[in-house]
């Protein structure tokens, strides 16, 4: 009789605690979670094999924005070579204030497959 009430309490004592452990645990902010809730403005840019989420990204001359990477499928890094950009590895995001209006060819900075080079997109800086 005592074996049952033992066990009984066991394991309402595990699922007790398991309980607190999913209810307290909070998970981790990403980097660009953090950035947002800071009420920084970004731009982000999501990437795929083979492609980033839009074939042009368009800001503001003068304007200040936490360019934000996310890596959807694959490993991808971003260079934005005329700007000083560049993005990947452990630096998924950056504060960066576009001075200069043009256009700048976004480029993937990492060998992600046979269709890395033609991984491409544009910013354009009005």
């Amino acid at each position: 009789m005592y074996k049952w009430i033992m066990s009984v309490l066991f394991f309402g004592a595990c699922a007790l605690g398991l309980v607190f452990l999913l209810v307290s645990a909070k998970p981790e902010k990403s980097e660009d979670e953090a950035a947002a809730e800071g009420g920084k403005p970004q731009l982000k840019i999501t990437a795929s094999n083979f492609q980033f989420d839009q074939p042009e990204y368009k800001v503001k001359k003068g304007e200040t924005l936490q360019v934000v990477l996310k890596n959807k499928e694959g490993t991808h890094g971003i260079d934005i070579a005329k700007l000083g950009i560049t993005l990947g590895g452990k630096d998924m995001s950056k504060e960066v204030t576009f001075n200069e209006a043009g256009t700048f060819e976004i480029v993937c900075s990492v060998p992600c497959g046979a269709g890395h080079v033609n991984m491409k997109a544009k910013l354009i800086v009005e």
